[in-house]
């Protein structure tokens, strides 16, 4: 059964939602940083035609800035932590790298960035192997390091290329805040529209002062894509420091939850970032987030990588259920683990949200 017109979806603070209209609306929500708006640029290129060539240009400014304002948070992070630590050696840049570091902590504080070239790109590399800069990527998590850091800091010599043209993959790494309402429109099962139901996505800034901008869309979402980056239990919000990012989604989730414009919304939750929480939560425990301070470690590797992405999951979907009135029980609730970063991955999960949701709308249809 398949509709003329598309079901809006929206894309937003680490959530999407759908409406109950003649097409499907999802609309995408979570808290800054957790991933959605890659996976809205995953959805370009699955279900759409991609970037053209002007399009992937475009990014070529964004990339560079990404860049300079990593370098720039690299660079004056080492230098607040010589100043703080006990031990504050490993923390000092090497002399010769100095100079080049203060040149980037300038460029990096501009309102406007120049062209990367390979001389600039150099320079970079130089003080990006810097041991103290390395030591201080470490702790990445305690300054606002972004995630596509060491990605373009090892690929500095094909982005100042002269005629560097930015690949997908550049494209799905390069972080822009979402500010505002984009749209887009697809079907999860290719461009012909016939062949399932065609969606419209909306992708909304997850910042707290961009929430207000689409409180507004919440009227009539009967499904709603919930997107939680849960590699950041241990990391602090952009805008407030003093506040861990994993307890302001779980308080988003919590709030989004009890909207009485929901009380018939089917929820799909996505676990994002699987890939780097894989890799973390062996180095770093759970427990260092207040939400997760009664985790206990059961085993290692492999093992315990699941039982911790487990754990996280069962947080939630006791939050769901402790939020939700017995009068909502029959909506719909599914968990996804994600990582916007594999289309291989993100195409599977589109498919199954689509069939969720097209089994919903036959359900109600008395049709099955």
């Amino acid at each position: 059964m398949s509709f003329p017109f598309p079901f809006p979806i929206y894309l937003g603070f680490s959530f999407f939602g759908c409406f109950n209209m003649p097409c499907s609306t999802f609309h995408d929500q979570g808290a800054g940083d957790s991933g959605k708006s890659t996976i809205f640029k995953q959805i370009k290129l699955l279900f759409q035609s991609g970037f053209d060539e002007s399009e992937l240009k475009s990014y070529i400014p964004v990339i560079h800035a990404n860049v300079y304002q990593a370098i720039k948070i690299l660079h004056d992070g080492s230098k607040e932590l010589a100043q703080n630590e006990t031990d504050p050696s490993k923390y000092v840049i090497s002399s010769e790298n100095k100079d080049i570091g203060e040149k980037f902590s300038e460029i990096g504080g501009r309102l406007n960035y120049p062209c990367l070239t390979r001389d600039l790109a150099q320079e970079i590399e130089t003080l990006w192997k810097d041991a103290a800069i390395q030591e201080t990527y470490a702790r990445g998590n305690e300054l606002q390091v972004p995630d596509c850091a060491h990605y373009f800091m090892e690929n500095l010599q094909r982005l100042s290329d002269a005629n560097y043209i930015p690949t997908k993959e550049d494209i799905l790494y390069a972080r822009v805040r979402t500010t505002g309402v984009v749209e887009i429109q697809f079907s999860p099962v290719g461009e012909n529209k016939k062949s399932g139901e065609v969606y419209r996505l909306f992708d909304v800034g997850g910042q707290r002062n961009e929430r207000r901008k689409w409180i507004h869309l919440f009227e009539g979402v009967t499904a709603v894509i919930f997107c939680a980056a849960i590699s950041e239990y241990d990391q602090t919000l952009f805008e407030d420091e003093n506040k861990n990012r994993m307890v302001e989604t779980k308080e988003l989730f919590e709030w989004v939850l009890k909207q009485p414009c929901f009380e018939k919304t089917s929820f799909m939750l996505f676990l994002n970032k699987f890939d780097i929480f894989e890799k973390k939560v062996l180095k770093v425990p759970l427990s260092v987030c207040e939400w997760f301070k009664d985790y206990q470690p059961v085993s290692t590797g492999k093992q315990e990588i699941e039982h911790a992405y487990e754990f996280v999951k069962k947080k939630f979907e006791e939050l769901y259920y402790q939020s939700t009135t017995p009068d909502r029980v029959d909506r719909v609730f599914k968990t996804y683990r994600t990582t916007a970063l594999d289309q291989k991955l993100v195409k599977k999960t589109f498919k199954l949200v689509d069939e969720t949701l097209r089994r919903r709308n036959l359900l109600e249809a008395g049709l099955l």
